[in-house]
């Protein structure tokens, strides 16, 4: 009996040997990969919200110019580009011979007509540049601006401006993805499980080694890292300081590391309780970031203070942060400005009498926004001031930050995403921005953000950008965590693996099979 009983299992077991054998040898004669990475459209969409981010990743999307691994501008679907003196003028040479995954030629009529739908559908182009007209001459498409911009070519490496095939119907773009020139297109399309592209057999930038790339949604960061540990997955990205000790030692992976171009930091909203300055100081000198980034999340961050990151040469060291922790001090102030525990429970009341409880609102695709965000609720609990957390997904997160639904939000983004600040102070600063629903509105931040598009002076447009950055810290605006540094890791059946600092750049042509 029990000898019979092994058999049995034997062969179960040579079966399953021989199943997986097979599929793995499936697996490697198809070309395929499998990437973990996290959730974050519910469309792919491009003019919605910052999901272009998602096409351009997945190597389906390109743009005019594009940043290389340097983080400097490159020709992409423009040759070339020169810009008028005053920044009112630019001219870009298109790209001939260039195709649409459909098989469609990308004109230049084609490449305009794209950018007009952008400017049409998305009501954040006006941070990037203010058109009055595009006109055609020949190859090139001459952009006729109404503000000055100092880098219209980085303007235009955004993913919001990928190139679109806009004679087909747009209405499939949301679910069956958009048409599009890079070295993949879209097989099919899950928000919340995976994206599948193909090969593009009409691209035209060499050769693509990959049929099929599945881009696996796996939101928790133990899962994913024990996915690629099993196998499941090839590639995993937004990876953290702490899984480093579970390939520590095994050549079967590559690490690389990057100190970061991104910050977390939250939104203080203006527009309610947080529209006192006193509350806002208290709330800044209340936080302990040195402890959240050394100890919480073991030396992955650098504690943050500004709104660019010291891996950016904007004289990080040389801003002065006057609500730097001091908890003494922000009790002092919340009892100055009136803000009194008249009931005992713990918690102090608004100079009115009123309960104060600030609704800090967070997604937690990303680790490390949690950990901030418990780690804020619990030192400002010791000051006195009440904080419930309100965990969405990021698709939620994005309409209670545009309908202002919201004492605090938490937000990650690049802060180089035309390939210098100048974008990113003004979407999130200028007091007219579509994304600035905190209500934050300083007009010599106008000014200065105005005087910065029209500098090309490499040092000016520094000074500038300091003295923004200075306003806003001194305005309390603004709860900076901290700049994190990126983990890429990868098994050693792919190659061609790369992190870019522009953090647009996930699969790409240059990703293939080990031979």
């Amino acid at each position: 009996m029990k000898n019979k009983l092994f058999k049995r299992v034997l062969g179960v077991a040579l079966a399953c040997m021989m199943s997986i054998s097979m599929v793995s040898v499936a697996h490697a004669e198809d070309k395929e990969i499998t990437i973990g990475v996290t959730s974050f459209a519910d469309t792919l969409e491009p003019t919605e919200q910052y999901f272009s981010w998602v096409v351009s990743r997945y190597a389906v999307g390109e743009c005019l110019t594009r940043f290389d691994e340097e983080g400097n501008i490159a020709p992409c679907l423009a040759e070339s580009w020169e810009g008028s003196e005053d920044g009112l003028t630019w001219t870009f040479k298109i790209r001939e011979g260039v195709k649409f995954s459909n098989g469609n030629d990308m004109t230049i009529e084609s490449v305009k007509s794209s950018i007009e739908r952008v400017i049409e559908k998305s009501d954040r182009v006006p941070e990037f540049f203010d058109l009055d007209n595009m006109e055609i001459d020949g190859q090139n498409l001459i952009f006729h601006l109404k503000r000055a911009n100092a880098n219209m070519a980085g303007s235009l490496a955004d993913p919001l401006f990928l190139i679109v095939d806009t004679s087909v119907d747009d209405s499939t773009f949301a679910m069956e993805g958009p048409i599009c020139t890079g070295p993949y297109a879209v097989e099919s399309f899950s928000p919340t499980d995976a994206c599948v592209v193909v090969r593009n057999e009409y691209y035209w930038d060499g050769e693509v080694p990959l049929d099929r790339v599945t881009l696996k949604c796996i939101d928790d960061q133990t899962t994913r890292s024990m996915a690629l540990q099993t196998g499941e997955i090839d590639i995993a990205y937004n990876l953290k300081t702490e899984n480093l000790i579970e390939f520590e030692g095994n050549d079967n992976y590559t690490i690389q590391e990057l100190q970061s171009l991104r910050s977390t930091y939250a939104f203080m909203n203006q527009n309610g309780a947080l529209g006192d300055l006193s509350l806002r100081q208290a709330l800044l000198r209340g936080l302990d970031k040195e402890t959240y980034c050394s100890a919480l999340l073991e030396g992955g961050a650098t504690p943050g203070k500004a709104p660019v990151p010291p891996t950016l040469d904007f004289g990080f060291d040389e801003l002065v942060d006057e609500n730097a922790y001091d908890p003494e001090s922000a009790k002092q102030i919340l009892a100055d400005a009136g803000y009194v525990d008249n009931d005992g429970d713990g918690f102090v009341e608004t100079p009115d009498g009123e309960k104060l409880t600030l609704n800090f609102v967070i997604y937690t695709s990303r680790a490390e926004l949690g950990v901030y965000a418990q780690a804020a609720q619990s030192n400002l609990k010791d000051i006195g001031i009440n904080v419930e957390l309100n965990t969405v997904s990021y698709e939620t997160l994005l309409d209670m930050r545009d309908s202002g639904q919201y004492d605090l939000l938490i937000w990650n983004v690049l802060v180089a995403n035309t390939g210098d600040p100048e974008n990113y102070l003004r979407e999130n600063w200028y007091s007219t921005s579509a994304n600035n629903t905190a209500g934050y509105n300083n007009p010599e931040v106008d000014k200065l953000l105005d005087e910065l598009a029209a500098t090309f002076d490499t040092d000016a447009r520094k000074d500038l950008v300091m003295q923004i950055e200075q306003h806003i810290m001194d305005d309390a605006a603004t709860v900076f965590f901290g700049y994190e540094t990126t983990y890429l890791f990868s098994n050693n059946r792919v190659t061609g693996v790369k992190m870019y600092p522009m953090d647009y750049y996930w699969l790409t042509k240059d990703i293939a099979l080990a031979e």
